[in-house]
């Protein structure tokens, strides 16, 4: 995203106070898609809460070209040494749903729902769900489905003369008009909050990106400098847990891409499948 007043590109990030799991057979997770889901509802059932620490990074857009990693590459993340995590606040789950339907089921989050001063910027994974998520939100819900009460806004109003369709249940913004000019000096627009300019430069193609950042650094930096040795067996043991019934030839080729991030990595793996820890290095 875009942060105005100061020009600058910007990630957000959330780190959530968990542990790891072992997701292998003895732990009874092994095969349960519901076990993250029941855990976090009986954890606030018994009347404790989850906590998320909610901070962002900040680069001034005059950087942005030239970064080591290109910033817009979702597999990749800004070093806290660059950009350190600014502390925003945090987010807290303390209580479950009433009606998992009308709660859960009906709730409709979108990042194309911006205030201003904070704009979308050219991500391209964020470019298309700036569509897709209001058009699944529609298909799914109805075109008002703003006004569904785990939805709407409780302390302002809407005032932008989108009117009719299925299921108004606000009072369809009154009798005033809904066009702008009009004779009743209403549904003016507010120039303060058209989008921003940036610029952009290169020739807009589809075309494989080209930035010369690796594919395997960062991962064997979380490997090396972040993981914990117990977070790196959990890691190792879920990884061999999940590939050990694949055929040898994915699991060479597995090896090999963890060999590159890191050789521990890559070694570590191999032992756990039992294979040749020199093989994994062709």
């Amino acid at each position: 995203f875009f942060f105005f007043n100061d020009t600058a590109t910007t990630e957000i990030y959330t780190e959530q106070i968990v542990g790891s799991v072992r997701c292998v057979q003895e732990t009874g997770v092994h095969g349960d898609p519901d076990y993250a889901t029941r855990d976090l509802f009986n954890h606030i059932k018994n009347g404790e809460s989850a906590t998320w620490t909610f901070s962002i990074q900040v680069m001034p857009e005059h950087e942005a070209a030239n970064y080591r990693w290109n910033i817009f590459d979702v597999t990749k993340v800004w070093p806290h040494a660059d950009y350190p995590l600014i502390p925003v606040g945090k987010m807290v789950l303390n209580r479950n749903p009433e009606n998992y339907f009308a709660e859960v089921e009906q709730s409709a989050f979108a990042p194309a729902n911006l205030i201003p001063g904070i704009e979308p910027s050219p991500d391209k994974m964020l470019q298309g769900r700036l569509f897709s998520y209001l058009d699944t939100h529609r298909h799914r819900l109805g075109g008002n489905h703003d006004q569904i009460p785990v939805n709407c806004p409780y302390r302002t109003r809407v005032n932008n003369g989108v009117r009719d369709g299925l299921m108004v249940v606000n009072g369809n913004q009154g009798s005033k008009p809904n066009y702008e000019p009009n004779s009743h000096g209403t549904q003016i627009e507010d120039p303060s909050k058209i989008e921003s300019q940036y610029k952009i430069s290169g020739l807009v193609m589809r075309f494989k990106p080209n930035h010369p950042n690796s594919d395997f650094a960062q991962p064997g930096d979380l490997f090396r400098k972040v993981m914990t040795e117990d977070k790196r067996k959990i890691l190792i043991d879920n990884i061999v847990g999940h590939l050990k019934n694949a055929n040898k030839e994915i699991q060479e080729r597995q090896v090999r891409i963890f060999f590159k991030c890191d050789p521990e990595y890559g070694n570590r793996v191999a032992e756990g499948l039992g294979m040749p820890a020199i093989k994994s290095r062709l």
